[in-house]
């Protein structure tokens, strides 16, 4: 089937707040949000970015993970934004697609703590279907009732990113009508910390953590460790027009590609993202110079922002887009970034406005010579935007979205 795909509806849940609203408040006014975490106490980092509590009201939430609560949460205000009533479509014309990049880890390191100590009568029943990683999507279609084609994609940070293009596919293949697409986690927990801690991709500045996470900036040495959710409603076009839905933005392309380079460091030369690019922007029509804005991944590691800026260079010579990178502000959130990315990606659309980049202050040799959005939010048409993910394993996608 050869129709648009039109994004009618977002939902988010991060460390800049529950809601669409108070996450584009934050990112807009470049306010990290990192802060010491008591959980990490005992930790080589004892910083991270932590989603506010979640509101009280959402019946059972204490049974599900962590990250499936976000999921959940996130996914009642998309559909609240995209004006849909489950109990008013078909089922079975809907479909739930759901990246992660650790599942239920918050569930699983929780209940290992309890198995270790204690013994395994002091299990939860609920260990299994709450750290299972599929099943964050399978308690959504069962929250939606939704019977439609329900899956999960796990693509390390990408993963988020990674479920929108696979929505995509199925709304274009005719398999859908509407689909609830996204990506979770909650990977703020102590092993997770020490095992970043240990590679050495952590920020080391636990001192002075508000400062910390630092994309493009010459003085970067790492990510904050984050958490969240990110859910956008996508539908046929023909869809979202026949009940006459307001329409954001439209996802108009993808690509996604693989490094085969190395298990963690992205192509030195950048060329699974630079090939990604380029896939995306054919998929719209588009050349290089009809690119406005780039959401950047910009992890605010020195070897990442390094090669993404690279790329960024080489692809824009004769008109440099703006760029922005939202983990200044709330961090790295794992498998949920390239959903919550891709949400703020449509909001820079829909309000013509391009959020700045949390706590940058110099380029250093590999990074200068980007248009990089700092201080303040940019007053900015954009017609043609593009939202980057990498994943650890060489995952490279990037999203193409236009002004609808």
């Amino acid at each position: 089937m050869n129709d648009e795909v039109a994004v009618t509806g977002i939902g988010l849940v991060t460390p800049g707040g529950i809601g669409v609203k108070s996450t584009w408040e934050t990112v807009c006014a470049a306010r990290p949000t990192a802060h010491t975490d008591p959980l990490l106490s005992d930790m080589p980092v004892t910083m991270s970015c932590r989603v506010p509590a979640l509101p009280a009201g959402r019946g059972r939430l204490w049974r599900f993970d962590r990250g499936t609560r976000f999921l959940l949460t996130a996914a009642r205000e998309a559909l609240d934004s995209a004006g849909l009533d489950p109990a008013e479509w078909d089922p079975a014309r809907v479909a739930v697609v759901v990246g992660t990049a650790a599942g239920g880890i918050d569930t699983l390191e929780a209940q290992h703590h309890k198995f270790l100590t204690t013994g395994p009568t002091s299990l939860s029943p609920l260990t299994m279907p709450a750290f299972l990683p599929n099943m964050t999507a399978g308690h959504l279609a069962l929250d939606l009732g939704i019977t439609g084609p329900s899956l999960q994609t796990s693509t390390a940070c990408a993963s988020g990113a990674t479920a929108l293009i696979t929505a995509c596919l199925l709304l274009k293949a005719g398999a859908c009508d509407i689909a609830l697409a996204g990506g979770t986690d909650a990977m703020v927990t102590p092993l997770c910390s020490a095992a970043f801690a240990k590679m050495g991709a952590l920020s080391k500045r636990s001192h002075d953590a508000s400062r910390a996470s630092r994309p493009f900036d010459k003085d970067r040495d790492g990510f904050v460790l984050g958490e969240g959710a990110g859910v956008l409603v996508l539908e046929r076009g023909s869809h979202a027009a026949a009940r006459a839905a307001h329409t954001l933005a439209r996802l108009a392309g993808h690509g996604t590609t693989s490094d085969a380079h190395h298990p963690t460091a992205p192509h030195p030369e950048g060329a699974g993202l630079r090939a990604a690019t380029r896939a995306a922007l054919a998929h719209v029509g588009a050349a290089p110079e009809d690119v406005d804005h780039i959401n950047a991944h910009g992890t605010s590691t020195p070897l990442n922002d390094s090669v993404e800026a690279t790329v960024i260079r080489g692809l824009y010579p004769r008109r440099p887009p703006s760029v922005t990178s939202a983990k200044g502000a709330l961090g790295h959130t794992m498998g949920a970034a390239g959903a919550i990315e891709a949400a703020l990606t449509v909001l820079t659309i829909a309000h013509a406005t391009t959020p700045p980049t949390a706590n940058f202050s110099a380029p250093d040799a590999t990074t200068d010579g980007i248009d990089l959005i700092t201080t303040a939010a940019r007053p900015h048409p954009v017609r043609l935007a593009l939202s980057h993910s990498l994943g650890f394993g060489g995952h490279n996608t990037v999203l193409a979205f236009t002004a609808p």
